[in-house]
């Protein structure tokens, strides 16, 4: 894809001889990619200001709307596996709810009265006897 240069004071006659860098991205280190969205808009400008004497490649351009759609899906899953995750965070303390607790460095112990539940998934026991425990590696409910 073809980046597009500013437009004030541009007829869009040499957009086509400009090249974005290219970019991977994974997991939490997607923050400097393009959103969605982005794309979106960015796929746009480059088609309003193509060069008509030189317009895109018929295969390029189908190659980008397969581009859009690979995006979408991924956005979509995104999404669906954060639900699925928070879901599994309430399961899992709505089972831990009158059960023995131990932290898993075994510094604390009791059983559970109630679980928080945060924004991000993230479980913590509150314990009869006033300590805290977090839903982590090593924990152990019984």
């Amino acid at each position: 894809m073809t980046a597009v240069p500013p437009t004030s004071g541009v007829n869009g006659a040499n957009s086509a001889n400009h090249s974005a860098p290219a970019s991977s991205t994974t997991g939490a280190a997607a923050t400097n990619a393009l959103s969605y969205n982005d794309f979106l808009t960015l796929l746009m400008a480059e088609l309003k200001n193509q060069d008509p004497s030189q317009p895109m490649d018929p295969s390029a351009m189908v190659s980008q709307l397969a581009t859009v759609s690979q995006v979408g899906q991924a956005v979509q899953t995104n999404t669906t596996l954060a639900s699925l995750l928070t879901e599994s965070s309430l399961t899992q303390a709505e089972l831990a709810v009158g059960s023995s607790m131990t932290s898993s460095d075994g510094t604390s112990s009791g059983q559970v009265q109630s679980v928080n539940v945060s924004a991000t998934g993230a479980a913590t026991a509150n314990l009869t006897n006033g300590d805290t425990i977090p839903f982590a590696d090593g924990a152990v409910v019984k």
